[in-house]
């Protein structure tokens, strides 16, 4: 009994809203800059294809970082994991800021400080759902519940990164850079005074044995794994291939630049956020409900998205459409993170939910580049082939997730008590 009322301690309000602002501040270091990108160019006098990278060089240093972090999180606890990678975050932001502060030349500085901040975003999101997780060990709504909250927090830094990165560009256009140090110290310092992660009774296990325990996992759960990573990568492509291509065609066709382009771009995101939020209060944590879910989001995506580049002169009708895709995003993202949770076992699960993490970064770090090069030639093309995709996904799903095995497995996976 005196264990619970512990856990309470841990998961109350200040618990919640701390772990819920590691995806905000992260969320914010990268789609904050999306709206910046054009004035970037003109600034630093680099191409399209480059400004991209700006947002892909964070994306890749994620991705190779993310599994190191997951194993490490496993291996000695998750806010050890946390704290340094957020402080890493906080040195990129003053790296690129400052390169673009004093340089004549900043481009390679500005990539530089985007690398670090990328492996500190590596060490510190990914981590978040893992620790729900464990501090929910048991709970599954809560679990639940609590996803969508972090998930609702990252939609909502998307939803306030084109408003607060087009307001600080509008003052010094690389102010946006050290905002991001100053959101990642506020992380550090909630991060430090409010989690309390629960202490582990067993020795963590050699490097051998969780090697093997993690290729046991895949190998037992390969199927429906591969069907969610996949679907990570697909929801992250879409949108920031989708918000890359708002930004471009809101000043080159439409003329409509700064913070007034700022709160356009934020319609599509605030639906997202709104979607993200209620499906984590609703979403129960049945396999079976979850999958109609992600069934449902998916078919909504494919068939939205397929008409996005027919519209890029009408902007009412683009708003639109954008923002009914991003409502069925919004509600796919708590439902995959939840899918993961409660069916990997508490040992494993911060490695296999950092594998996740790293294919969501590959959708966004691939988003913005394929977008550049596609945009003047093959956009219609791009999203009819992205509609496709999502369709393929859609038959996987139906095909490898089967509610039955993974509910079955999962009693298997309940750690044993003497």
């Amino acid at each position: 009994m005196g264990n619970t009322e512990k856990d309470d301690v841990k998961v109350g309000f200040w618990a919640i809203f701390s772990l819920a602002s590691i995806p905000l501040v992260m969320t914010l270091g990268n789609s904050m800059l999306i709206p910046v990108l054009p004035i970037l160019e003109k600034k630093v006098d680099i191409s399209s294809f480059q400004s991209s990278m700006i947002i892909t060089s964070y994306s890749i240093a994620a991705i190779l970082f993310i599994p190191v972090a997951g194993y490490l999180s496993d291996r000695f606890g998750r806010k050890i994991v946390i704290l340094p990678c957020l402080i890493l975050a906080l040195i990129g932001g003053l790296i690129s800021a400052i390169a673009s502060w004093k340089l004549d030349s900043p481009y390679i500085m500005i990539i530089i400080g985007r690398v670090l901040q990328g492996i500190g975003a590596a060490g510190a999101m990914p981590i978040v759902i893992p620790l729900v997780g464990d501090l929910f060990n048991g709970d599954e709504e809560k679990a639940t519940s609590s996803l969508g909250i972090i998930e609702t927090s990252n939609t909502f830094g998307k939803v306030l990164s084109p408003i607060l990165g087009s307001i600080f560009a509008a003052f010094l256009w690389f102010l946006p850079f050290f905002s991001i140090s100053f959101f990642s110290l506020i992380s550090i310092i909630l991060i430090f005074f409010f989690i309390k992660v629960p202490k582990e009774e067993d020795e963590p296990v050699a490097f051998k044995e969780f090697v093997s325990n993690v290729k046991e996992t895949f190998s037992r759960e390969g199927k429906w794994l591969s069907v969610v990573f996949l679907s990570g990568i697909y929801v992250m492509l879409v949108l920031f291939g989708m918000l890359f291509f708002l930004s471009e065609v809101l000043e080159s066709t439409h003329d409509i630049k700064g913070v007034k382009k700022g709160f356009i771009l934020a319609i599509p995101l605030l639906m997202l956020c709104i979607a993200s939020f209620i499906t984590g209060k609703k979403a129960k944590g049945e396999i079976k409900a979850l999958k109609k879910l992600i069934l449902i989001s998916l078919i909504i995506t494919s068939a939205s998205i397929a008409f996005i580049g027919f519209l890029e002169d009408h902007l009412i009708f683009l708003l639109i459409v954008a923002s009914i895709a991003s409502i069925a995003l919004g509600c796919l993202l708590p439902v995959l993170d939840a899918i993961i949770t409660q069916n990997i076992k508490k040992e494993e699960r911060g490695t296999v939910t950092s594998f996740y993490s790293a294919a969501r970064f590959i959708g966004v770090a691939a988003g913005p580049p394929v977008m550049s090069l596609v945009m003047k030639n093959y956009l219609n093309h791009s999203y009819i082939t992205a509609s496709i995709l999502g369709l393929i996904l859609v038959w996987l799903v139906v095909k490898l997730i089967k509610a039955e095995e993974i509910g079955s497995k999962n009693k298997n996976l309940e750690p044993k008590t003497e």
